[in-house]
């Protein structure tokens, strides 16, 4: 598998904040670039799940992030939700592939009606109109058929989505173990090699009981 040089990620305001700060840390020590968008929901998602206080300011995310995972200079951008000069927001400098995670059931409408109303949507639209990779995290339950819909039909244009449902089979000790089951199912879907959890069939040999078998 070949990594990808540009991932764009995006956090939206629904619960599993935990999922994406997680990817974006695998992504930067995979050697990939990030660029980060982030909404204003999500910065209370990061207070009430993670007691991070999600600075408002690109710059400071930037840089708190950049020292949190001993980044490379320029190796992690990120932009305001309504910062239109930023590469993501056109088609002439896409990356090679998005991933909104955590994806509220709102975002997801948006960018199935091709709506662009800020950077998150405007980005994602970016990246299905240029034939890219786009993965959504959408974290909702029940869904209704109004969601379901919605993601059928971006389904059906090439969109991957991913609800971070964790499996039990790798025998999970900790939520840390549940977080990273979800981001290896992301980073696979990217084509980003990883070490978060043993493949099926390649360890634990016979440890998992009678009637169990793999995720599909």
């Amino acid at each position: 598998m070949n990594t990808p040089r540009t991932i764009t990620v995006a956090f939206t305001g629904a619960s599993g904040l935990p999922y994406g700060v997680r990817l974006v840390e695998c992504l930067l020590q995979a050697g990939c670039r990030v660029w980060l968008l982030y909404s204003q929901v999500a910065q209370i998602v990061a207070r009430q799940e993670m007691d991070w206080n999600l600075p408002a300011r690109p710059a400071e995310v930037e840089a708190e992030l950049s020292e949190r995972f001993g980044t490379e200079p320029g190796q992690l951008r990120v932009f305001g939700r309504e910062e239109w000069f930023a590469p993501p927001a056109s088609g002439s400098n896409p990356p090679d592939a998005m991933v909104v995670c955590p994806c509220t059931v709102a975002t997801l409408a948006s960018i199935a009606g091709g709506l662009s109303q800020n950077l998150i949507e405007r980005a994602a639209d970016v990246v299905i109109k240029e034939g890219r990779k786009l993965v959504l995290v959408p974290r909702e339950t029940p869904y209704s058929a109004i969601h379901l819909e919605n993601m059928l039909k971006l389904a059906r244009l090439g969109v991957c989505i991913l609800p971070p449902n964790p499996g039990f089979y790798h025998h999970p000790q900790t939520v840390q173990d549940l977080v990273d089951f979800v981001v290896a199912r992301i980073l696979d879907q990217l084509g980003v090699p990883h070490t978060l959890m043993a493949r099926w069939g390649e360890a634990r040999a016979g440890a998992a009981g009678a009637g169990a078998r793999a995720d599909d």
